[in-house]
């Protein structure tokens, strides 16, 4: 897969162009913004790598979690999210174009790998947190025609399409799902980089989720290959959308601190060394030498096998996550 096939070069930056005015429209008064401690860990000692678009990333010092502090208050943040010109671009400008191609592609994929991770779940009860369109839960309850599938999602209109394909729909952040409420299986994909407080987020999962439940999500590895090697000029680091990079060995730490068990970690990305090449080629971002050397003399597959070395040691961007409420 490539990351033109997936997501259009100019619109993915139209749309970065679009944050970026509307985070300076929104937050000229920064005297709301808070510091904070790791999100991951709960270290005070952290180290500023960098400042973008007036947002400093800091890296913590004892599980080199990467993340912003000091960052806008939660009800600040929200107003990005709720009714935005960026927001707007992005649901019609750079989802809608592209939805079918993602359904096959990532959807779709995602939804078999979760029907043979939990077949004890197929008559069960779960729950996507911002399940957005809904793509994903439609190809799941393909699989999966008896189960109890809810949406969660915030979002008025996004809420509504859910609910016109036939899904229960909690229409709330998680943080405001009664509490009542119980899973079987409850997944986040790409959510939680956006997250205020992500440790807010898994103890409130960990709250809703049975005894031996599971949280499915995925997320960016701030020790990933792209982002390592772009690092503040990494398209996916992007405030104040994407607040939190977390790693294989911080995100161990967060959910194990909060009672769960992990049952796989992993970095099953397709796209870094396309990212690496494409900033190269398209954008004229400097990789520095030997990643320049590859993109030009590389043969396809010198660089199949690149991608595969960085899949399999732990080194992609993309994360994925199953932990187990013990």
């Amino acid at each position: 897969m490539k990351e033109e096939e997936i997501r259009k070069r100019d619109v993915l930056n139209r749309y970065l162009d679009l944050v970026q005015e509307d985070s300076v429209r929104l937050f000229q008064d920064r005297s709301a913004f808070m510091e904070i401690a790791c999100p991951a860990c709960g270290n005070t000692v952290s180290v500023c790598q960098f400042n973008k678009m007036g947002f400093s990333y800091v890296q913590c010092g004892k599980c080199e979690t990467l993340f912003v502090s000091p960052r806008p208050a939660y009800q600040d943040l929200m107003k990005i999210y709720v009714d935005s010109p960026s927001t707007r671009f992005w649901v019609n400008d750079f989802f809608l174009p592209m939805a079918e191609v993602r359904r096959e592609n990532i959807f779709k994929p995602r939804a078999e790998f979760i029907a043979e991770s939990f077949p004890e779940i197929r008559s069960g009860r779960m729950a996507d947190i911002g399940a957005g369109f809904g793509l994903f839960l439609e190809e799941l309850k393909k699989l999966w025609p008896e189960s109890d599938i809810v949406a969660i999602e915030p979002s008025i209109d996004m809420a509504k399409i859910c609910c016109g394909k036939g899904f229960k729909v909690l229409e709330s952040t998680l943080e405001d799902v009664d509490p009542e409420e119980r899973f079987d299986l409850m997944t986040a994909f790409e959510l939680f980089e956006h997250l205020h407080d992500p440790l807010l987020f898994v103890e409130k999962v960990y709250n809703l989720l049975h005894p031996g439940g599971y949280l499915f999500l995925t997320t960016l590895n701030g020790l990933g290959f792209d982002v390592q090697i772009l690092w503040e000029r990494a398209k996916s680091v992007f405030p104040p959308q994407h607040l939190n990079f977390f790693n294989p060995r911080s995100m161990k730490t967060l959910l194990e601190r909060n009672g769960f068990e992990i049952i796989e970690i992993a970095t099953p990305g397709q796209l870094d060394w396309d990212i690496i090449e494409g900033a190269y080629q398209r954008d004229g971002l400097d990789p520095g030498r030997f990643f320049k050397t590859v993109s030009q003399y590389g043969t396809a597959e010198a660089k199949r096998d690149l991608q595969q070395w960085i899949r399999a040691n732990h080194f992609s961007s993309h994360m994925r996550v199953i932990a187990k409420k013990r």
